[in-house]
């Protein structure tokens, strides 16, 4: 079952964006993943009145297993720090689920 990775990100500097954005993407796809979207995309709020992040990203895991292995994964470690230098983050793993509302 496919597993979703969302993340919020508020932007303080982008120093660390030229060397995260290539690798922290080829370890997505190296665990199976793919970038639904990301930088460059454009929010337009629906609902609600909190502040809208600088950025966010939508990833796609076939697994939450691989959607782990990625987040875990010693390679991205680094880049972990270098977002976490320039970014405050909030990052969610949804699960699909089968139920209807």
């Amino acid at each position: 079952m496919a597993v979703y990775i969302v993340a919020q990100l508020d932007v303080q500097n982008t120093n660390w964006q030229k060397e995260y954005g290539p690798k922290a993407g080829a370890l997505v796809q190296k665990h199976g993943g793919k970038v639904l979207a990301g930088a460059g995309s454009t929010l337009e709020r629906l609902e609600g009145k909190g502040q809208l992040p600088s950025v966010m990203f939508l990833l796609e895991f076939p697994s939450l297993e691989q959607a782990k292995a990625w987040d875990n994964a010693p390679a991205y470690a680094h880049m972990m720090q270098l977002r976490q230098i320039g970014a405050d983050a909030d990052i969610v793993i949804l699960t699909a689920s089968t139920s209807t509302v």
